[in-house]
């Protein structure tokens, strides 16, 4: 029976293959997620988490307020970028000692939140339509901060949507067509840094565009007088007129995939004509731009069309965007493929951060589960884009995961100090080392006197 320190009681276990072994566990006394101590002296440099007690409600009475918001956020976040995606694990990391000092305050010496807590605290508590909210708007909250360290010449924004699967009988999951399976249908708004933006959760059967103003408008807010130079990119399922408006309106500069129709094909028809002679080995590219009016549209717009011929095909390749850029045809159209990066973010926080797990009856508790799993995602896109060394600038989420976050210790307690014995495997000393510099050159310096 294990105790409540999380250390076993039980006599060692010995494999068979070699009876020299013994094996105990000392759950309270070694961790297996040293690594996210990194990501708490990121998150303490930028001031993040620490935001949740100003704008979080807290509506918990009596005895059960021995954690507090910020200390309960960080155990939901920062469980989820170790890997830990619900609140089933929330007992056994409640005494690990890197969870523990994560959580800070009371949980050092008494434990972080058991799972009846957490859960309480994701479902009940977070579930409530102020806090919700709040939670929505926390990442553009932590990107500022981001921001106010380091602020970007421009901002390029693309918006997708995507599914998570669902497998039970969820709130507001439906089947879609499109991806083919029972789903909610997320939408998400990313910036040129890998940074989430926004995101809303939606039921399953919606259009992609569906709510598109409610995710969109709130963060052009945040960059109407702060940035001048501001992009937005996104495929056909945004082709709307509705969107062209705003974007317009905001001063925006988009390039947004246009479905074809029989007038773009005739407007290009010269070079939808197969080649004369022997076909050539190599793909052959060609662009036009030209004025095109829907009829759903107040104003003609430039239209970028590109033609590919490719080698043992029939009929070319065609390609349509909608702009008001003003730079020639072939960087608009390589403007506009760079927002394929987004989709490989997307898939970064399905396979690292598991933020298609929403298993929660109530659609307000996926919700809430999404954007817990949006900040895991951000606070491990703040490592790679601002405190890895060149050595490994290029780690994937899921390489920092397992090679930075999966960091075996040894917790030592002295009269004065807590020593962590980290092993060195995949991120010796002096690279761990070069982490926390560069996330000390993050923090507030006083003005000089």
């Amino acid at each position: 029976m294990r105790n409540p320190e999380g250390d076993s009681d039980r006599r060692p276990l010995r494999p068979t293959f070699d009876r020299r072994l013994k094996l105990e566990f000392h759950g309270s006394r070694v961790t297996s997620d040293a690594g996210l101590l990194a990501y708490r002296e990121l998150d303490e440099a930028l001031g993040l988490t620490a935001v949740a007690d100003d704008v979080l409600t807290d509506t918990r009475t009596g005895s059960n307020t021995r954690h507090v918001l910020a200390g309960l956020l960080r155990q939901s976040v920062f469980g989820r970028l170790a890997g830990y995606e619900d609140v089933n694990d929330a007992d056994r990391l409640s005494c690990d000692p890197a969870m523990r000092w994560i959580v800070g305050g009371k949980a050092v010496e008494g434990g972080a939140a058991s799972t009846s807590q957490m859960g309480r605290f994701e479902t009940e508590l977070l579930a409530t339509d102020d806090n919700l909210a709040a939670l929505a708007d926390l990442p553009g909250v932590w990107i500022d901060r981001v921001h106010a360290r380091k602020p970007p010449k421009a901002i390029v924004l693309d918006m997708d949507s995507s599914e998570s699967p669902t497998y039970g009988e969820q709130e507001g999951t439906a089947y879609n067509g499109h991806f083919g399976c029972t789903c909610y249908h997320p939408l998400f708004v990313f910036n040129q840094f890998g940074d989430l933006e926004r995101c809303a959760l939606r039921p399953g059967n919606v259009h992609s565009a569906d709510g598109w103003r409610n995710v969109l408008e709130p963060v052009v807010a945040r960059y109407r007088e702060r940035v001048r130079r501001r992009y937005f990119r996104a495929d056909a399922a945004f082709a709307n007129p509705e969107v062209y408006e705003f974007l317009e309106a905001e001063g925006f500069k988009y390039a947004i995939r246009l479905p074809g129709n029989r007038v773009l094909q005739e407007s290009i028809g010269y070079l939808l004509k197969r080649p004369v002679g022997r076909p050539p080995g190599d793909v052959r590219r060609y662009y036009a731009n030209f004025s095109y009016q829907a009829q759903s549209w107040k104003t003609p717009r430039r239209v970028v069309a590109k033609v590919e011929w490719h080698p043992g095909e029939l009929y070319p390749r065609v390609g349509f965007i909608v702009t008001n850029l003003t730079r020639p045809a072939e960087r608009v159209v390589a403007f506009y493929n760079r927002r394929g990066t987004a989709e490989q973010w997307i898939k970064e926080g399905k396979h690292a951060i598991k933020w298609t797990r929403l298993s929660c009856c109530s659609f307000a508790a996926n919700a809430v589960r999404l954007q817990l799993h949006a900040l895991a995602y951000n606070l491990a896109n703040f490592m790679r884009t601002l405190a890895l060394p060149e050595a490994v600038a290029q780690w994937s989420l899921t390489s920092l995961r397992e090679k930075l976050v999966k960091i075996g210790a040894k917790v030592v307690r002295h009269g004065r100090y807590v020593i962590f014995q980290m092993a060195e495997v995949a991120v010796p000393r002096e690279l761990f080392g070069q982490i926390l510099r560069l996330i000390d050159g993050l923090r507030r310096r006083p003005a000089p006197a």
